[in-house]
């Protein structure tokens, strides 16, 4: 019987989150894999500890010695989990990370990866992906996924025709799962939050003289968090918002290719077709004129042996890329939404004559 996956949230220790961050910004831009430890409790996924995948020294490797579903990381991974367990740290696999640069990470690796996770360990692993770009600028992107259930039964199958895909009733939306996430500080480092937060009191000190009474020191102003921002009102176009928009566009002239190949493969398969029935056609004529004769019939099935039908290409590459294309447009539809604000704003304030 399968397991069925039972998470419904995602909750990841600050600390964690900053493991992951540190080890993203210090590899930057080169993607970072690692792996994620905690337990599932009442349908949350409690993520509390975090340690990075090795990376190889060799000059001419790729990124893909890396992934998790490499054999030497796998040894690793298997070897720092014993030593975790024997020193009494959570040790209980929950699944993966990595980072990303303008959320481009919906690719046929990414896919590979988790479907290791989910068929390999265990149905209850995610994947944690963390965008430095979006982080350079001051802000954290973690973004928690898996894989659905009805894309993991067509993956284990490994067949991806048109007809397999309306079998499941599956379609780009179908492949990753994006579960809540939240943040979660420890009732100590919450306090130590807030104690930090309070500003400085300016020091006590005693008068020790007539004069000290009279001209009191005078100390600093403190300042706040509340003061004017002016860099709010910049209309530069923001350097992220372009390059989201590039990546759109390479998305879309990719899926336009792939959209090429299939209506390709279409036409050769009807031009195929064509030609088997014209020769079933003329195969059926010449047996009824044998009959005719009173000689034995020809066989019908030849058929298979002078014409070979084209082999479908895989729509899981197109698949992905239209996952990918929707999610640099929920990009770009986010980034623009400050823009839009500043320039309705800027055309409200012009005078019409």
């Amino acid at each position: 019987m399968a397991e069925i996956s039972t998470i419904k949230s995602v909750r990841v220790d600050a600390l964690v989150a900053m493991r992951i961050v540190k080890h993203a910004t210090g590899a930057y831009p080169t993607t970072v894999y690692g792996s994620l430890l905690g337990m599932e409790v009442d349908g949350v996924l409690q993520i509390t500890n975090a340690f990075p995948f090795p990376t190889s020294t060799e000059d001419d490797s790729s990124s893909s010695a890396l992934t998790p579903k490499n054999k030497g990381v796998m040894w690793y991974e298997n070897e720092m989990i014993k030593c975790l367990r024997e020193v009494n740290v959570d040790a209980n696999n929950v699944g993966w990370y990595q980072s990303t640069t303008l959320g481009n990470f919906i690719n046929s690796n990414f896919v590979e990866n988790q479907a290791h996770y989910q068929s390999k360990m265990s149905e209850r692993t995610i994947a944690l992906v963390y965008d430095s770009t979006k982080g350079a600028q001051g802000g954290i992107t973690l973004k928690a996924y898996r894989l659905t259930s009805q894309f993991m039964v067509a993956y284990k199958e490994n067949k991806f025709s048109s007809e397999n895909l309306q079998k499941h009733n599956l379609t780009y939306k179908d492949i990753l799962q994006e579960l809540p996430l939240t943040l979660y500080n420890s009732h100590l480092a919450t306090s130590l939050l807030h104690q930090l937060s309070i500003p400085p009191q300016p020091p006590s000190i005693l008068p020790v003289s007539l004069t000290s009474l009279t001209n009191p020191p005078t100390y600093p102003t403190p300042t706040y968090p509340l003061t004017s921002n002016f860099n709010a009102l910049d209309l530069t176009i923001d350097p992220v918002l372009e390059k989201s928009c590039d990546l759109l566009l390479e998305s879309i002239e990719a899926h336009n290719t792939e959209a090429n190949n299939a209506a390709y493969y279409q036409r050769s398969l009807a031009r195929e077709q064509a030609k088997i029935s014209a020769w079933q056609q003329k195969r059926k004529t010449e047996n009824s004129v044998r009959a005719a004769q009173k000689l034995p019939p020809l066989p019908e099935d030849e058929w298979s042996k002078l014409f070979k039908l084209p082999q479908e290409p895989s729509r899981l590459d197109a698949m992905l890329i239209s996952r990918q294309v929707e999610q640099y447009a929920r990009q770009v539809d986010g980034l623009t939404a400050t823009s839009s604000a500043k320039l309705f704003a800027l055309n409200g304030g012009i005078p019409r004559f």
